[in-house]
């Protein structure tokens, strides 16, 4: 397995206003909303298993946006997503509790690289997973998720069994219990569908099995148990990680340190556990500094060239610099997470604080996530369509 030597060519971030056809309830605190795809928006909406949408919405008088994978297969006209209620999130409570069929809801056009290496060669293009996949001989491909990081993954597994004859597929799944399991009876119909390829390993945090590698927490030395003696990592070909940012660096780490291949693992994360400030991503307002220090933003985004002077002692994100000349710079999240505020820096240069979203080759040709990147120098070019 190589690293792709070209960075691939992103679909431009665009929202376009999608019926819900259905919300189907998971369990007891999550859903999974069907978005119609009109067919004048099909190719807009192609995606790769393990790709994104961000949907958007005024709740309560604020704009909100939120990131959600996609959990079905690609090519029947819809969208599927599920959403798990966070304590004390408002977007996904009202998702939980107020969202019904006919509804509408603006949904970004797919996004996202959490998508298999081995198999796919090309973002944005569905017909890359068929004939990639008929190029390997027997792929063998591991997933390691908690909780709503299941969702991406239910993509990818249905994908990737249905398609390529010779390949098997290994779920390490932790919930709390087996009632908060999403997708559960999908998991089940996978296992019947393909006994001698898809293996599933549900980890119970609160409820006692009775191998009890299979209860508990999964922490350290459970994750090195379930190495040794679930998965021989050897013999996998991609791995891919979705869930928390305590584990998934957890096995990030215990992978590298069994001399994995960095290439051949894959991760996403749903949330940092760290405050993201994506309330203040709107474009907060902010002015020049007639007397002090400014530095000089300019983009291009959509072709089209805007600037904006930032106080240097204001700090702001090159993000909300850019929202307060355009309000349709593409972003999601707002928290390193997503990728959807990429950028390439041209001119000058920036830190970021973090970056969950980003491959190496990425970042060695010049892209930064402008949610996360401040200015270090007095002038700053940035190219959004790059």
């Amino acid at each position: 397995m190589t690293s792709p030597t070209t960075i691939p060519a992103r679909k431009k971030a665009t929202f376009h206003t999608l019926s819900v056809t259905e919300v189907r309830k998971l369990t007891a605190d999550s859903v999974e909303v069907s978005l119609a795809v009109p067919e004048h928006l099909r190719e807009d909406y192609d995606y790769i298993p393990g790709q994104y949408v961000a949907l958007r919405a005024t709740i309560e008088g604020q704009e909100l946006r939120r990131s959600y994978s996609i959990c079905d297969v690609p090519g029947n006209g819809q969208i599927r997503v599920a959403i798990k209620r966070d304590r004390g999130g408002l977007f996904s409570s009202w998702a939980n509790d107020e969202l019904k069929p006919g509804f509408e809801i603006d949904v970004m056009n797919p996004q996202g690289a959490f998508i298999s290496n081995t198999h796919i060669t090309g973002l944005n293009n569905p017909q890359a997973v068929k004939e990639g996949l008929d190029s390997i001989d027997h792929p063998h491909l591991v997933a390691i998720a908690a909780g709503s990081g299941i969702t991406p993954i239910m993509a990818i597994a249905q994908t990737v069994l249905s398609q390529s004859s010779g390949a098997t597929f290994e779920l390490i799944f932790a919930n709390r219990s087996g009632a908060g399991v999403m997708f559960a009876e999908e998991i089940g119909d996978l296992k019947d569908k393909y006994p001698t390829r898809f293996a599933v390993h549900h980890v119970l945090s609160r409820e006692q099995r009775v191998n009890p590698l299979f209860s508990g927490r999964i922490d350290a030395e459970k994750l090195q148990m379930l190495l040794d003696n679930v998965v021989r990592t050897e013999n996998v070909d991609e791995w891919f990680l979705c869930g928390p940012f305590e584990l998934v660096q957890l096995v990030r780490d215990e992978l590298s340190q069994r001399e994995v291949d960095k290439a051949a693992v894959r991760y996403e994360l749903f949330t940092t556990g760290k405050p993201t400030g994506t309330q203040s991503q709107t474009g907060r307002s902010v002015e020049a500094d007639p007397e002090g220090e400014n530095t000089e933003i300019s983009f291009t985004l959509d072709g089209l060239s805007a600037s904006v002077a930032s106080p240097v002692s204001a700090h702001e994100s090159l993000l909300n610099a850019a929202l307060r000349v355009r309000s349709d710079v593409p972003f999601a999240c707002a928290g390193g997470v997503c990728g959807t505020c990429r950028a390439k820096v041209i001119e000058g240069e920036v830190e970021m604080d973090e970056n969950y979203a980003l491959e190496a080759d990425e970042l060695a040709a010049g892209y930064v996530l402008t949610c996360q990147s401040h200015p270090t120098t007095p002038r700053v070019v940035l190219d959004f369509d790059a």
